[in-house]
């Protein structure tokens, strides 16, 4: 899929887009990558022109520029903005989309949405990450050289005369995300609907701020390992991240906002805040809150009151269908497709969890070799642990090791095949959540569609409209796609099913998990065995010593 991101600049050296478009540089740092000499080091592949300027005479005549109109002198005046278009790495392989090409597709689409600008437009193969993803740069001066016609998305006249600056404002992105859909839906590319809010927004700060945190903390762990010490965290999260993880976890259970600010509140320390009903939340590490909505659509009131509905009606529905129905022996005894009677879902497996604990290795326990107390302290705690790992074994009559690993074997196939039904039925709803989304968008343009239709003068029509009537087009080809040429569902049907589908899912939730957690106590068991048979081996082979000597 391709996408555009914006990126504004204060710096008054226009010299520094260019260098950035034609030497190498570190994507951490952003600084330039040198040779052994000190010369900066020319990129392998790239392909540059210039719109309204030459490209190697950029900086000094937007220097030009600025001074004739007696403009950007203010240190805190935007002087360029550099819009880069990102293309999906499949479209190299699968869509034939080279370099030259996409230089020429960027050249295209800076003459047609950034008239009257100069302008860089450079291409690069390489990507971020090594991903060989093709993207193109388009780097231009904030202050326009020269008049263009007035445009729909423009709202102001200045917008369109020489000598005024660049307002990008959200019908003027709106505008150039649905010309980047255009434009790869005309060359056959991978293409998304950008128009569409995300469900989990990650600006490009956050996701550079993610690499550099993971870089260090690898960095750190690494060096922990060489000290021979085992680290706690392998994956570095963001604020916003922690954030999403949290109220993903507590909108999963909570059925008021209540009971979900509550759960934030004791399980992560998250401040929740209702203010103009609108969700904010506080990170523990924070002054400011970050609102609902610079998190993506997911974490909105909008989708957490729905959430909180459905966690209602699953949790009755599913307290009635327990005191009726027999648990299932095994996962399988969940269906993967939807039921048209809900009463006919089964009950998950049920699992009460015991105290059992892991039995403590003294010696890779390192609080325990620095200190003789603790040490004492996990003796008395592992002989206890060894003492119920007995009983356990008693208690569910496992008369033989080989028996114990065939039960073992079992709740991992359980929890295996659990987990597959459970992803499963998630794509089921995440097809229908699709057909819903797009059937909603579908009726909402079909009257413009349908005026469209009946307007004499169609390209006028089109041109004022070009945003619905693309929009509609997409949902109608998406929805006949999946329908397979059959007749369109309706949407009362579409949300019967979704009905069905989250009160399967939630369910399977809840079986996958107790599953999972039956596998981890027998698990535990295992290594706990493991290690009251390494102990008795270890005495047996100390006594045998003893007698020889």
């Amino acid at each position: 899929m391709a996408v555009i991101k914006h990126i504004a600049s204060k710096n008054a050296d226009y010299g520094e887009s260019e260098r950035y478009l034609i030497f190498q540089h570190n994507e951490y740092t952003q600084k330039p990558i040198l040779d052994e000499e000190g010369h900066m080091i020319l990129r392998e592949e790239y392909y540059l022109d210039g719109l309204n300027c030459d490209p190697f005479s950029f900086a000094s005549e937007c220097q030009e520029l600025n001074i004739y109109y007696h403009k950007n002198k203010n240190f805190n005046e935007i002087k360029s903005h550099h819009y880069i278009i990102s293309f999906d790495p499949k479209d190299r392989e699968e869509c034939g989309l080279t370099g030259e090409r996409a230089q020429q597709l960027g050249l295209t689409f800076a003459k047609k949405n950034f008239p009257g600008h100069q302008a860089l437009v450079c291409t690069h193969t390489d990507g971020h990450n090594e991903s060989g993803n093709i993207h193109v740069h388009i780097v231009i001066n904030s202050l326009r050289k020269y008049n263009i016609p007035q445009e729909p998305y423009m709202e102001f006249d200045c917008e369109s005369k020489a000598g005024y600056k660049h307002h990008l404002s959200t019908a003027y992105l709106a505008h150039l995300k649905q010309e980047v859909m255009n434009m790869c839906k005309k060359e056959g590319l991978h293409q998304v609907d950008l128009l569409t809010p995300a469900e989990r927004k990650i600006t490009e700060k956050e996701y550079w701020a993610q690499r550099r945190g993971q870089e260090k903390l690898d960095k750190l762990n690494q060096k922990m390992k060489e000290d021979g010490i085992t680290p706690k965290e392998t994956r570095y999260q963001t604020e916003k991240q922690f954030l999403r993880d949290a109220i993903d976890d507590a909108a999963s259970t909570a059925r008021s906002p209540e009971e979900f600010s509550k759960i934030l509140d004791e399980k992560y320390h998250i401040i929740f805040k209702i203010s103009r009903n609108r969700y904010s939340y506080l990170h523990p590490g924070r002054k400011k809150y970050i609102t609902g909505r610079n998190l993506g659509t997911r974490y909105t009131e909008d989708f957490l009151l729905k959430a909180f509905e459905e966690n209602t009606k699953s949790h009755r529905e599913q307290k009635e269908e327990i005191l009726e129905q027999q648990t299932p022996n095994t996962s399988t005894d969940l269906p993967t497709v939807p039921f048209s009677d809900t009463s006919a879902i089964p009950a998950p497996f049920i699992f009460i969890k015991s105290d059992l604990r892991l039995v403590i290795d003294l010696q890779t326990c390192i609080k325990a070799q620095q200190s003789e107390a603790y040490a004492q302290k996990v003796k008395l705690t592992n002989l206890k642990q060894m003492a119920q790992t007995v009983a356990y074994i008693q208690e569910h009559g496992y008369d033989s090791l080989e028996d114990f690993h065939a039960a073992l074997n079992q709740a991992s196939d359980q929890t295996s095949a659990s987990r597959k039904s459970l992803k499963d039925t998630e794509q089921q709803l995440k097809d229908v959540n699709e057909q819903i989304h797009f059937t909603g968008q579908y009726l909402a343009y079909k009257n413009v569609y349908a005026d469209y239709r009946k307007n004499r003068n169609k390209e006028k029509f089109y041109e004022e409209h070009r945003a619905e009537l693309s929009l509609y087009d997409t949902a109608l080809r998406t929805l006949k796609e999946k329908s397979g040429g059959n007749k369109l569902p309706s949407m009362k049907a579409l949300y019967a099913e979704k009905d069905q589908l989250i009160e399967l899912r939630d369910r399977q939730r809840e079986d996958f998990s107790n599953h999972r957690d039956y596998e981890r106590e027998l698990r535990t068991v295992s290594a706990n065995i493991e290690m009251i048979l390494g102990k008795n081996r270890e005495q047996e082979q100390q006594l045998e010593k003893n007698q020889d000597l």
